[in-house]
């Protein structure tokens, strides 16, 4: 029995490796550009990797940049962290929907601290309840290419030219087409909902003079508001226990 289980979780990190690639070589690319702007503010390589091991977010450490830049206290730091990420509280919450009642807390734990926006897209998406070492497999990959190109940026970054590094950006964005293209192609509801979430993004983004609210603030709202039309007028039935444990 311990011996199937074994493999199973070897079969899920495997294939959360597949599916990490893409999300780590976008982060590469979005981290150079992080570095540099870590190394321009004074931070040196191994504190901007640091910093992006310990936070996987490039929102919440752009801001955290801006504020060590104005020489701000730790108070304005926690503050601004706390808004610009509380995105990342609904996706803990999306995914405790998505792990089995059963999941040890040492898992739930791991999990919650590789929640970033891309790893909770392909984590959300698996068919079934959701296996630790699919969102492990997938970290293991992603990771690793944040905290490298953090690293590498700061290092060498100023070499590059200047449209070209701002260029690398795009990656990103790149990326999270490819993540929500996939299952928007399967399931007509979920491309109604990333349409009508691009829509109302870009009016919120037309309309910020007028709306003095954060990004994030911004993300949260139109997060909950859009979730839980969605919810109530196409509810998701429960699957099965299957592939749910450590």
């Amino acid at each position: 029995m311990k011996q199937l289980k074994r493999q199973e979780n070897k079969k899920w990190f495997l294939k959360g490796m597949r599916h990490g690639v893409p999300i780590g070589l976008g982060y590469f690319a979005v981290a150079f550009t992080l570095g540099i702007t870590a190394k321009n503010i004074g931070m040196t390589p191994l504190q901007s990797a640091f910093m992006s091991f310990t936070m996987h977010a490039s929102a919440g450490e752009f801001a955290a940049m801006t504020v060590i830049a104005a020489g701000s206290g730790y108070v304005e730091m926690a503050i601004t962290q706390l808004v610009i990420n509380l995105r990342y509280l609904l996706m803990s919450c999306a995914l405790s929907q998505k792990v089995s009642e059963k999941m040890p807390f040492v898992h739930r734990f791991f999990i919650s601290y590789y929640i970033t926006d891309e790893i909770f897209g392909i984590s959300s998406t698996v068919d079934g309840k959701l296996n630790p070492w699919y969102t492990y497999g997938a970290a293991s990959v992603a990771s690793p290419g944040w905290v490298l190109g953090t690293f590498l940026g700061a290092v060498v970054g100023n070499i590059l030219p200047a449209n070209v590094a701002s260029a690398m950006n795009v990656a990103l964005y790149g990326m999270f087409l490819a993540i929500i293209i996939p299952p928007a192609r399967k399931h007509k509801v979920i491309a109604v909902i990333v349409v009508v979430s691009m829509l109302a993004s870009s009016v919120f983004t037309l309309l910020a003079e007028y709306i003095p609210l954060s990004s994030g603030m911004r993300i949260l709202i139109l997060t909950v508001v859009i979730a839980g039309i969605a919810a109530y007028v196409h509810p998701i039935e429960e699957s099965g226990d299957s592939a749910n444990e450590g």
